[in-house]
């Protein structure tokens, strides 16, 4: 297993946009030293989108050296190109990398059995683990529950990241397949764990991995109750990420909580005025801001 706690770890930049590897390098050692197993490079809220193929494979460099002795790193991969999404998983494996997330191809909307065939094409650059990434709020396309049992045919297509709140779904992954389930969405780690998931990729665990790890914890154990309770008291970590479009959200909450991030690259903007007040608020209400540190955040 690639893990339970797995976090998409956001890309820091300094003043002039680059990117800032050595804060990279600080922050997966925190995430894994804070209730992570591994950490995902280069994916949606590391801002894959904006990031050269350089900047990619560099990020995934430096995770390895920085945790990849102690947790997994797993580096996102795909793109809406096979060509492309296999020349980085060659390349990202050269490198280290324990696994691969590998999102539907986007924009161009590929049938169902182009995307069987884009995920053989990317499990053949590789003999280290995929993780299926299924966004349709974001790719468009869902990928049917027959399609991802065509997809657990392939050996090394190991997990699926469901970031879709369908639960029959999500049941049918567990039921009908051997692949692991993680929750795709944070506020899906309770309800995909009832199901039988293993866990989640996950924002916001930046903040509050420990919490999320323990709900984990207790929920192996049979206290689903208290499982429960902490699913009921990360309330504000889900509001958060609502807040703006991702990792807007969690960009400014970790720089109100002192690290130094940089900004989001266009076509993204920073959270404006009225969304940094409700990020601080929810950041107040879940225990990770109080006091001096709240009253310093306002500034």
């Amino acid at each position: 297993m690639l893990g339970e706690v797995l976090t998409a770890a956001v890309t820091p930049f300094r003043p002039d946009g680059s990117v800032n590897y050595e804060t990279y390098a600080d922050l997966c050692v925190h995430l894994v030293e804070h209730g992570s197993d591994g950490v995902v490079v280069a994916g949606t809220t590391g801002e894959s989108p904006t990031l050269t193929d350089d900047e990619r494979l560099e990020l995934v460099a430096t995770a390895v050296d920085a945790v990849g002795d102690r947790a997994t790193v797993i580096a996102g991969t795909g793109t809406y190109s096979t060509a492309h999404s296999v020349h980085l998983t060659e390349r990202a494996h050269g490198l280290g990398a324990h696994g691969f997330l590998v999102v539907t191809p986007y924009y161009n909307k590929p049938p169902q059995r182009g995307i069987v065939e884009h995920f053989k094409a990317i499990a053949a650059a590789s003999d280290r683990p995929i993780v299926v990434y299924n966004i349709p709020g974001r790719v468009v396309v869902n990928i049917e529950p027959e399609t991802i049992a065509e997809l657990a045919g392939i050996p090394t297509v190991a997990a699926v990241k469901q970031a879709n709140d369908d639960l029959e779904q999500a049941r049918r992954i567990v039921e009908e397949t051997r692949l692991a389930l993680y929750a795709g969405d944070d506020n899906l780690i309770f309800p995909f764990l009832e199901l039988g998931g293993v866990g989640g990729v996950c924002v916001h665990t930046h903040l509050w991995g420990p919490q999320v790890k323990e709900m984990i914890r207790l929920h192996r154990a049979g206290d689903v109750e208290g499982a429960r309770a902490i699913d009921r008291e990360l309330a504000p970590a889900y509001e958060l990420l609502k807040v703006a479009t991702n990792p807007i959200a969690i960009k400014a909450a970790l720089a109100m909580t002192g690290w130094e991030l940089g900004r989001v690259r266009l076509p993204l903007v920073e959270a404006d005025e009225g969304e940094r007040g409700r990020i601080r608020a929810c950041l107040e209400r879940g225990g990770v801001l109080s006091g001096a540190a709240a009253a310093s955040a306002r500034g």
